[in-house]
């Protein structure tokens, strides 16, 4: 966990020094944390940020560092021992924190020097501490406010962590309460009336919780964590009702005797095994002998009747009031967990809205238990402490502008939005924020009402994803019906879209944050700045579907690629960069990845917090009207290789064609790319404008479009989520 928290420093850009036992032990660690899927870097050289010693070696330097993370073994003498050289080392005014996940904070700091216990406090970091955005911190009576407002703003800010203040009680705020919805869960197992299928059916996606549901989770954790906090609560807990609740049932102590402790053991309650056939194969438990069988399809018809039901809220009361398995397993366990936690929320929590942010933040739920009960309509318990405080405007940018009724104009599409300050966006809203008819007519009223009646233009969102891409499934049916006409006035439309925000009369800036892809990049690559997340993956992904970018994306990148070179200088190497990020579809790893690959520049910035996006990209698009913006002028002459670029691009596709590493659908996709990066066919180097390098675009992706092997790909994307290769 260590070397993971100072991977994600060195994501922020901060220097970090890992100590263990021995240096042997602090560089293995390191190596491990490289070797780890997902990655805890955003950048494969992130890790140059992070050098190791052994404890004898890198306790004299602490003197040098601002900030001391303890992440050793979760017992308390040892990371008591610790702490009692790291007093001896430090300087004064250093923060130090304990990423303990349940020691009370206050005892670990007994017996340390007043200058220690005033700048210590608690940091919970979620693993993975990339991925998982919440930090709780637990400050003790004697820790100095402004060190504890310290690490929060550097945290929020740096760190683009959800930080949620909590009480220093044992597991604090979260894993107290997620570990009360689990052992119910444990209980209904052991007692034979949900099979471990059924309630991974039940938890996952229906009820707003990640795939992986609740078994998997635990698997993923390991069941060797999952009984050290449930040992803790029920060791800790002043109340003898909700220790006696915290108990594991007899078949999970007994996995826990033979070792099975999750997915790092190769089994926990799943294990994977080869089949005969030497396919994978996923066996779940048994808990009556402890021996695995295959799963067994749950047959639990309101799960299917939900699906149609795409508001979380909604499909909760439906599931809840059931009166078949769903619901009375729901009942069974959400409604006890709903009712604890609004009766020990005053004593782990300051306000019921920090148990909701926790539940949110840590584990991936849609809804916490309170925004659940609102759903469910249980209000009393909502007001048992009085209002919710508001979340902070900057948080929630679009949403408190649309509940002041700010809205300009809407269609199923998108919204443009009034955010205040002379600040206009364009909010997508369709499924997975796909880029449609509705949504290209948004972008250009954006475009026209901020140059009539704003100072600038904001384009992004707050769902989980910036934009998924084009409808394929539009294209698709228009391909099939040769409606030739029609997708060559989509095409130019969006163009006109993209071109329309390169051109505008006032800044644009595009806010991307999730997935990026396809349109939704060439709406990124086309903005004045880009203001990224730092977990975004923005990618030119058409090739994959057999197309190519014809939003403007190609002409873009090959402008990028030129103007990257000086005057006369070879444009070969660039070009060819510049075709083999788009040939082979690559997708950034994060924000900064995003740079390296040239969908960002270097005048574009990135925000770590997710939820400050929104208001990040409004203050940079302000900042570019107090800069005094200009309107670009249109690219009149890009200088372009010809065939001087042509045939070692078309020579690369043949050979890798030769060598069967691309099919012959594959080399026609390539030729067609690497002739309009070349300017066409040109006999010799020159220069093109904008637009010719657009109706090369638009001529190629139509031409594809009329292949039957890409409309077999698109088919295939379309119903399995996967490329088809053909």
């Amino acid at each position: 966990m260590g070397s993971q928290i100072a991977a994600h420093f060195a994501n922020a850009g901060v220097p970090s020094l890992l100590l263990d036992v021995t240096a042997e032990a602090a560089a293995q660690g390191l190596k491990r944390a490289r070797s780890l899927k997902p990655d805890p870097f955003f950048l494969p050289d992130g890790w140059t940020l992070v050098s190791t010693a052994s404890f004898d070696e890198g306790l004299p330097r602490l003197g040098e560092t601002d900030w001391i993370v303890e992440c050793v073994v979760e017992q308390l003498d040892a990371k008591r021992a610790l702490l009692e050289r790291v007093d001896a080392a430090r300087r004064q005014g250093s923060v130090v924190s304990s990423n303990t996940s349940g020691i009370p904070v206050g005892v670990l700091a007994e017996g340390r020097s007043d200058d220690f216990r005033r700048h210590w406090l608690g940091t919970h970091f979620f693993n993975p501490p990339r991925y998982l955005r919440l930090l709780e911190l637990i400050p003790t009576p004697d820790t100095d406010p402004a060190v504890l407002a310290g690490v929060k703003a550097f945290a929020d800010l740096h760190l683009g962590k959800g930080v949620v203040v909590a009480k220093d009680s044992p597991n604090f705020i979260g894993n107290h309460l997620a570990l009360y919805d689990v052992v119910r869960a444990l209980a209904l197992v052991a007692e034979g009336r949900y099979s471990i299928e059924e309630i991974d059916a039940i938890t996952g996606p229906p009820i707003g919780r990640p795939k992986s549901a609740t078994f998997r989770t635990l698997d993923l954790a390991g069941i060797d964590i999952l009984a050290h906090v449930v040992r803790n609560l029920a060791e800790r807990l002043d109340d003898p009702a909700a220790r006696a609740t915290f108990v594991l049932p007899p078949f999970v102590e007994a996995m826990l005797a033979r070792g099975w402790t999750g997915e790092k053991a190769g089994q926990g309650f799943y294990k994977r095994i080869k089949g005969d056939d030497g396919e994978s194969q996923i066996l779940v438990i048994d808990p009556a002998s402890l021996e695995y069988r295959p799963q067994v399809r749950p047959k639990l018809p309101a799960l299917a009747a939900a699906e149609a039901v795409t508001d979380t809220g909604e499909r909760l009361r439906k599931l809840f009031a059931g009166t078949d398995r769903v619901g009375e397993y729901l009942r069974a366990t959400l409604a006890p967990t709903l009712a604890y936690a609004a009766a020990v929320t005053p004593s782990i929590a300051h306000s019921p809205d920090d148990v909701d942010r926790v539940m949110r933040w840590g584990f991936g739920w849609e809804l916490g238990p309170f925004e659940i009960m609102d759903a469910l309509g249980i209000q009393p318990v909502r007001t048992r402490e009085g209002l919710v405080p508001a979340a902070a405007p900057a948080l929630q940018l679009l949403r408190s502008a649309r509940e002041r009724g700010a809205i300009v104009k809407s269609n199923p599409g998108a919204s443009l939005v009034d955010l205040g300050d002379g600040v206009l966006a364009v909010e997508f809203h369709s499924k997975m924020n796909s880029i449609g008819a509705d949504t290209v007519q948004m972008l250009q009223a954006g475009v026209r009402e901020a140059s009539r009646n704003f100072a600038a233009l904001v384009v992004g969102n707050e769902g989980v994803h910036f934009s998924a891409g084009a409808n394929l499934m539009l294209v698709l049916i228009e391909a099939q019906d040769e409606n030739w006409d029609e997708l060559d006035a989509m095409v130019r439309a969006f163009q006109g879209a993209t071109m329309g925000l390169r051109y505008a009369d006032v800044p644009v800036v595009v806010a991307p944050a999730g997935l990026a892809l396809g349109g939704g990049c060439e709406i990124a690559l086309h903005a004045d700045r880009v203001q990224a997340a730092g977990e975004a993956y923005i990618g030119l992904v058409e090739v994959g579907v057999g197309l190519i970018p014809a939003g403007g994306g190609t002409k873009e990148m090959t402008a990028r690629a030129a103007e990257s070179v000086a005057a006369g200088a070879d444009l070969l190497p660039p070009i060819q960069r510049a075709f083999e990020t788009i040939g082979f579809a690559k997708t950034s790893t994060s924000g900064p990845d995003a740079r390296r690959l040239g969908y960002l520049r270097p005048a574009d910035a990135i925000t770590m917090n997710r939820e400050r996006l929104m208001t990040d990209a409004k203050q940079h698009a302000l900042q570019r009207v107090a800069e005094g913006y200009q309107r670009p002028v249109p690219r009149a002459s890009i200088p372009v290789g010809g065939d001087a670029v042509l045939a070692p691009l078309k020579l690369g596709i043949h050979l890798a064609w030769r060598a069967g590493r691309i099919s012959d659908h594959d080399a026609m996709i390539g030729r067609k790319l690497a002739t309009i990066m070349a300017g066409g066919e040109l006999p010799h180097p020159a220069t093109v404008s904008e637009q010719h390098l657009l109706d090369l675009e638009r001529e190629a992706f139509l031409s594809l479009l009329g292949q039957h092997k890409t409309r077999e790909r698109i088919q295939h994307t379309l119903k399995t989520g996967k490329p088809l290769r053909n």
